[in-house]
């Protein structure tokens, strides 16, 4: 499949679920920082391994097991080409971002004292800030937190203040989940690499939007999952550079991620069984692999343009609207907009665009301390991706004008 020219409308047919109604009106899903959609491409993968050759990996004779070890692993090769990782078995297969950091973050607690420091943004989701502080409480460490600006951007003087010869690892999200901004992770990395410190790089938000080069960034850890990408739920990826990864100690005991096992001792598998413990999302990576075929297809420059087109067409019409605030306005952003109107809270403006088929997200998007910095309960957020267009962002203005009608 080879998309010689972006046409959205013909982009639009590869996605079954853009064909349905909600509430009696076409759906607008504009949610898709939380989980893209799917194409027929990928979904037809999915239904082939289950059909045709379902069957566990690494570990049988049989053809079945053979074609789908044969599958999972080129799908591990695609993803490892695709960041260009430089060794296939430094893609870790996890069950998402939540997951891939997690293993790090156990991993940590063998390698760090009392007096290490840590640093994290001010901007992470969750799940880039609660493993951090459990290992934080288990070794002893401290928790740094990398301020952000009005704007909603990473206050980088403060950063290279931060920085000192105790700190140990920095953890940065490649683009806000809340806000969109892309940070500068380029910097951050060189910065932090100039005192010693490791560097994992939440990329989930990313992913969609920015084909990151890891051997370019020279980036310690790298994680992402497979849902933002037009791939299905439940499986993601953890990069790590081969030494790193190597000093880590497993994270799950299991079948698959042993060398031999007696009672005496057991001997753990190389890279990447060594972190696949157990029967893994067989299906979920051959298709993370085909969801990373069909984007690559598409073109990630051009899906870039495109999406740029239409956050832009989306800010000027917002900016229009009486009361409305938007949050996070820096230079360099993915297609987010995150937003309230003044005097109504988000909950009950996301409830009403739902009865006019319009799907945004309502809260903190599980990045509750941007919340706090801005003193609010949540923000709207419209989320782009590139089979949404112009006629869509209508759809939704005009439903936002009718919500404010009737709450205002």
């Amino acid at each position: 499949m080879t998309y010689k020219a972006f046409d959205v409308a013909k982009i639009r047919e590869d996605f079954p679920i853009l064909k349905r109604e909600v509430n009696n009106k076409p759906l607008v899903y504009f949610d898709n920082a939380a989980t893209s959609q799917t194409p027929q491409a990928v979904i037809d993968v999915i239904a082939d391994y289950y059909g045709n050759y379902n069957a566990n990996i690494h570990r049988g004779v049989h053809t079945l097991s053979q074609e789908a070890t044969d599958a999972y692993e080129v799908a591990r090769q695609k993803i490892q080409h695709h960041f260009n990782a430089q060794k296939a078995h430094e893609i870790i297969l996890t069950s998402g971002t939540t997951h891939s950091i997690n293993i790090v973050a156990s991993g940590y607690a063998t390698l760090l004292k009392a007096g290490d420091e840590l640093l994290v943004s001010a901007m992470e989701h969750h799940s880039n800030i609660v493993p951090w502080q459990m290992l934080c409480e288990k070794t002893g460490a401290q928790l740094k937190v990398i301020p952000m600006t009005e704007q909603g951007t990473l206050d980088k003087q403060a950063y290279a203040n931060l920085l000192s010869e105790k700190t140990q690892l920095v953890f940065v999200n490649h683009v806000s989940n809340a806000l969109g901004t892309v940070n500068p992770i380029e910097e951050i990395i060189e910065k932090a690499h100039a005192v010693g410190a490791k560097v994992l790089i939440d990329g989930a938000q990313a992913a969609p939007h920015i084909k990151a080069d890891v051997q370019a960034l020279d980036v310690d850890y790298y994680v992402t999952s497979a849902h933002k990408l037009c791939g299905p739920t439940g499986v993601g990826m953890l990069y790590g550079k081969e030494d790193l990864l190597n000093a880590l100690p497993p994270y799950q005991g299991g079948g698959e991620m042993i060398a031999e096992v007696t009672f005496e001792k057991t001997t753990y598998a190389d890279l990447p069984h060594k972190f696949e413990a157990g029967t893994p999302n067989i299906a979920g990576g051959i298709a993370f692999g085909a969801a990373l075929d069909y984007m690559n297809a598409i073109g990630f420059d051009a899906i870039a343009a495109y999406e740029q087109e239409l956050l832009d067409y989306a800010t000027t019409a917002l900016k229009k609207i009486v009361g409305v605030q938007i949050y996070g306005e820096a230079p360099q952003k993915t297609a987010v907009l995150s937003f309230n109107v003044q005097g109504i809270h988000p909950y009950d403006v996301g409830s009403i665009l739902d009865k006019f088929g319009i799907a945004v997200r309502t809260g903190h998007h599980c990045a509750q301390p941007i919340m706090d910095y801005y003193q609010i309960p949540g923000t709207i957020r419209a989320s782009f991706s590139f089979y949404n267009t112009t006629e869509e962002i209508d759809r939704m203005l005009a439903a936002l004008e009718r919500a404010l009608q009737m709450l205002q």
